[in-house]
């Protein structure tokens, strides 16, 4: 009977999912805090984790890096609200199997859970070698922004040069590096992804170089770091940005002399790698600022690839859910022919923060729920399905999920502060502030850009948040 450990801070939710599971033949172990579920798994074996991202003592993502040192291979699935999405989308390039929005549904829980258990995820591991990537699917958009990646990427992939793939989290970034791959002459060899984010300063020699047995307590034995499993191949860093500074001089040390040591080794070992590196930020104001080396990004920035949010190209919207809407009648052995035309309309309207990672799972959950060929609104969460009737632009549609309506109206007519003017950014800031009653994490959602920028921008302009 596979063992799941349960950890959420609301028994009466744990009553409820713990008897549903029980019920499906699983044994369900229940912990209200991060540390009460961690104590329970140096103690114990489980088969797989599900857990609520916000907890009182630890967010889901400290939680799923300690997990994962804990027990490497037990599949960790995020339970969250939509507010939570784009950290939900960093928590699967961390190592998490999945994650479900609440309120969950049991019958798209038990599939997931099978999912997991039977080791069947829908996309290739990250931080891993694949000899070659196969069975990889790129879905072409019909928009001219579209376009003009697919040529970039015809013209830059036959080469040796270094690429900067610039994106929100979520829009694809790392297909459009297994493409450039794909497309190369290096097809036949690894492509390795690593998170850099994910990467202490304490843990990225051993991550990116690797280590020698006895190099110090715990190394039991040696240890292939990412730069070797990719020689020959592809290496991708992603998130390269969050690349602790301190790291950034170690990795540039690699890129240059293309030799890596191993921690404990006396050696240099020789590489052969092309790197592609991926950011949700823009890297030139991150060297203004002192956070990123000017070396570093000059020696990345062979060439720059930049991908704009779904919002932005709402045309290639129906193309990618009718393919997520395939891989989920595949996955699922369901029969679902399409869309309802209200359907359509709000998937085009929403803003979609969580960009083709959010729409994979929008579709996927609709199709599950689908009572007959075509998806309904009913079956999509009420964030999206409120988007059918709002009489917004792309741009400001993020807004409709704000409870009055009027609220929305007082809004000024840009809502996204990325297409604000600096003179507008204050009052834009202040005003979407009041509307969410100064919830951050909403707030910076509806604005288009991430928390930390948020929190920059509020300490730029002395605002009292």
């Amino acid at each position: 009977m596979p063992r799941i450990l349960l950890i959420d801070d609301d028994p009466t939710f744990c009553l409820m999912l713990s008897t549903f599971l029980q019920r499906q033949q699983f044994s369900v172990q229940t912990a209200y805090t991060a540390n009460e579920g961690i104590e329970l798994l140096k103690k114990e074996t489980f088969d797989l984790v599900l857990t609520d991202f916000r907890l009182p003592d630890k967010d889901g993502l400290e939680l799923l890096s300690q997990v994962r040192v804990l027990s490497a291979n037990v599949p960790v699935i995020l339970m969250t609200h939509y507010a939570d999405i784009r950290t939900a989308v960093r928590a699967i390039k961390m190592g998490a199997f999945e994650y479900l929005t609440k309120p969950i549904n049991p019958d798209e829980t038990l599939l997931t859970i099978k999912r997991a258990l039977s080791g069947k995820d829908a996309e290739a591991p990250e931080n891993a070698a694949e000899k070659p990537t196969r069975g990889f699917t790129f879905v072409q958009g019909s928009s001219e922004q579209s376009a003009k990646i697919d040529e970039y990427i015809a013209l830059i992939a036959p080469t040796n040069m270094s690429v900067i793939i610039e994106g929100e989290s979520g829009t694809g970034k790392e297909y459009v590096a297994r493409k450039i791959h794909l497309n190369s002459k290096r097809k036949d060899k690894p492509f390795v992804a690593i998170d850099c984010g994910a990467l202490s300063k304490e843990l990225a020699a051993s991550e990116l170089f690797g280590y020698m047995k006895g190099a110090f307590t715990g190394a039991m034995a040696n240890k292939e770091g990412q730069f070797e499993a990719a020689n020959g191949g592809t290496l991708f860093l992603d998130e390269i940005g969050n690349l602790p500074y301190e790291v950034q001089v170690q990795l540039l040390r690699a890129i240059q002399e293309r030799k890596v040591k191993k921690i404990g080794s006396t050696t240099d070992l020789e590489v052969d790698v092309r790197l592609l590196a991926a950011t949700n930020e823009d890297l030139v104001q991150a060297v203004s600022r002192g956070e990123f080396r000017e070396d570093l990004y000059h020696r990345l920035n062979e060439f720059k690839i930049n991908i704009l949010p779904l919002r932005n190209r709402t045309t290639d919207i129906p193309l990618f859910a009718e393919h997520f809407m395939h891989q989920a009648n595949h996955e699922l052995e369901r029969h679902v022919t399409g869309f309802d035309t209200t359907v359509a309309i709000a998937l085009e309207n929403y803003s979609w923060p969580g960009n083709l990672r959010e729409l994979k799972n929008v579709v996927k959950r609709a199709v599950l729920m689908a009572k007959g060929n075509k998806v309904t609104l009913d079956e999509l969460p009420p964030e999206i399905a409120s988007a059918a009737s709002a009489p917004l632009s792309v741009a400001a549609s993020a807004a409709v999920n704000i409870a009055e309506p009027s609220a929305v109206l007082a809004l000024p007519v840009t809502t996204d502060l990325r297409s604000a003017t600096e003179q507008s950014e204050k009052e834009l800031i202040l005003t979407m502030l009041e509307r969410v009653r100064y919830n951050k994490s909403k707030a910076a959602r509806l604005l288009n850009i991430d928390r930390k920028t948020l929190y920059n921008k509020i300490k730029l302009y002395n605002i009292d948040a």
